[in-house]
């Protein structure tokens, strides 16, 4: 009963709200429509309130689940932001199975040749998505499994990346929330890895997309392009198990990267910290 209001509360909540907006609007043009108006306020407030109360409905963990060995998304040198290695929730939240999410922030040294990641603060407040070098970076599918879901029209974005840009992300949250995940997540897949858990990347480059619901992929396989579209401050990967393929009533799993190196450390498999870099081996 939880898990299907949880799924169901988006909708709940916007008919809510259109039907108390519908009554409100019959009061001003028929004001006579004492009842009809009563009834229909009472009943879209009350709609408004249940689907409200689902969104805000805690998700748990699964208990005792496993960590589970999985592909890096990327290649090269990436930043980790909001690192379930730091905390977890990671996001601090565990809406839409993300409690053990990671942020991915393509940070190539100077000596590449890639070009330089902007600063948060430098320059204007809101710059193209096409000024920071993670921008169509290649995405890469993080177990060997089979698509269940993708998203791929969604506009890719300018950055939020000083104080004021980022209170407007904010606010476009709120309705990028009621909106539900394809607005929150952006292009995003996710493929089922057929041993109860699914492996999403988000973000991606609107049309960048690779692969269709039905297709078999391998884990290492491009899936799309790194992009800034959903709720994104600038250019990243946003990467995390959950254990069902709808995100809205999903619960996260723990992961650990193979094949990386964190900061200038030895290859190993695990998930850099806040701060730190991971670099693909």
């Amino acid at each position: 009963m939880i898990e299907a209001l949880r799924r169901h509360s988006r909708p709940i909540l916007l008919s809510g709200l259109g039907l108390a907006a519908l009554a409100i609007l019959v009061r001003l043009f028929w004001p006579g429509a004492g009842t009809i108006f009563e009834v229909a306020l009472l009943v879209g407030t009350g709609l408004g309130l249940v689907g409200a109360a689902g969104i805000l409905l805690p998700v748990g963990d699964v208990p005792d689940a496993p960590v589970r060995e999985v592909h890096p998304p990327v290649t090269g040198r990436w930043l980790a932001l909001n690192s379930p290695a730091t905390r977890v929730p990671s996001h601090g939240t565990r809406g839409y199975g993300q409690s053990h999410a990671i942020d991915l922030v393509y940070d190539p040294l100077p000596e590449e040749g890639h070009g330089t990641r902007p600063e948060f603060g430098a320059g204007p407040g809101m710059r193209p998505a096409e000024d920071y070098p993670a921008f169509g970076q290649p995405v890469l599918a993080m177990v060997t499994g089979t698509v269940v879901r993708v998203t791929d029209g969604t506009r890719d974005h300018r950055s939020r990346t000083k104080i004021w840009s980022v209170a407007y992300l904010f606010a476009e949250a709120a309705f990028r929330d009621l909106a539900g995940p394809s607005a929150v997540l952006g292009n995003h897949v996710v493929i089922d890895a057929g041993d109860g858990s699914f492996a999403l990347v988000a973000h991606l480059v609107k049309g960048s997309v690779a692969v269709r619901v039905g297709d078999r992929v391998e884990a290492g396989q491009q899936i799309g392009r790194c992009g800034n579209s959903g709720n994104s401050t600038e250019p990243h990967v946003h990467a995390h198990l959950m254990d069902r393929p709808d995100a809205t009533a999903a619960r996260g799993l723990p992961l650990r990267f193979t094949g990386i190196r964190v900061d200038d450390g030895p290859p190993t498999a695990g998930v850099p910290e806040n701060g730190k870099h991971l670099t693909t081996t």
